[in-house]
């Protein structure tokens, strides 16, 4: 029996990408005062953070709601193929909650994993679920050794602005402008589903030091296992410096080091010049 992979754009997997690796991809919906997009859909990466950079107000973000994954679940169904749907982090959204109620109406043919984490950190668990695919596990078997490894996964990234966060209201106006002035550059990560700050850094080449630093104490990258690297905003010059300042990372492991654009769930708060990496922790 055919086993069918689901995830939703907070995986930050564009449609183009679902295609090629032969996933289905459910887009979350993004607001700009009266104006709705599917993310991913019709609304590039770039186009959003052009919005954003423009927008004095932060976008809204909707999660996906029960009665579009029961939709996308009889069509992939339909064939008796089972599905395995992966979703952002049930501590940040309620997608997760929603496509679990949706899966209900299926009789055990829709598994839902809750992946703990959100952008890269909920891709790489997609595309280590495809290898388990492809290695002929059962759908029970794919969400049992998924659930054992997404303990694993390190997501960190290092912000260029608290302005979005203040905006928010994830800080005070205050320690923004404070921040702004000292070039603090705060280091988030996703952490058992949240996203939390585990430290600030004067100006980005401490703020690099710093990631480095955070990456060691879990016993580096797991490079047997997918990793990713990630940048927000309408380029990546930023990534592409911190890959070269930090190769002691990779350079023995790896020849390349595959990255992509955080998408709107993240992007909104995060907002443009964010630089990240997820991994597979060697220590879990």
């Amino acid at each position: 029996m055919a086993i069918k992979l689901l995830v939703d754009s907070a995986s930050d997997i564009s449609l183009e990408e679902a295609n090629a690796m032969g996933i289905d991809m459910i887009p979350m919906t993004i607001s700009f005062d009266e104006e709705e997009y599917r993310d991913g859909v019709d609304l590039t990466r770039k186009e959003f953070f052009e919005k954003l950079i423009e927008s004095r107000e932060l976008p809204k973000t909707s999660q996906i709601n029960m009665f579009q994954f029961e939709e996308c679940m009889r069509e992939l169904t339909a064939d008796g193929s089972e599905v395995v749907a992966v979703t952002l982090s049930s501590k940040l959204s309620g997608t997760y909650a929603n496509a679990v109620q949706a899966a209900e109406a299926f009789g055990g043919k829709v598994h839902v994993l809750d992946s703990l984490n959100a952008s890269a950190g909920e891709r790489i668990l997609v595309q280590q679920a495809l290898r388990l695919i492809e290695k002929g596990l059962s759908a029970q078997e794919v969400v049992r050794q998924l659930e054992e490894e997404r303990g694993r996964i390190r997501f960190i990234a290092l912000l260029d602005t608290l302005e979005y966060l203040q905006k928010g209201g994830r800080v005070s106006a205050i320690t923004a402008m404070t921040g702004t002035a000292l070039h603090i550059k705060p280091v988030i990560s996703v952490t058992d589903g949240e996203v939390k700050s585990i430290g600030k850094a004067i100006g980005s080449k401490k703020g690099n030091n710093l990631l480095m630093q955070t990456i060691g104490k879990c016993g580096g990258i797991d490079f047997d296992m997918p990793y990713e690297a990630v940048f927000s905003g309408l380029e990546d010059s930023l990534l592409q410096k911190y890959l070269q300042d930090s190769a002691v990372l990779w350079q023995d492991e790896v020849e390349h080091v595959p990255s992509c654009c955080i998408g709107s769930t993240i992007g909104t708060h995060i907002g443009p010049g964010a630089i990240g990496v997820a991994f597979f922790a060697k220590d879990a």
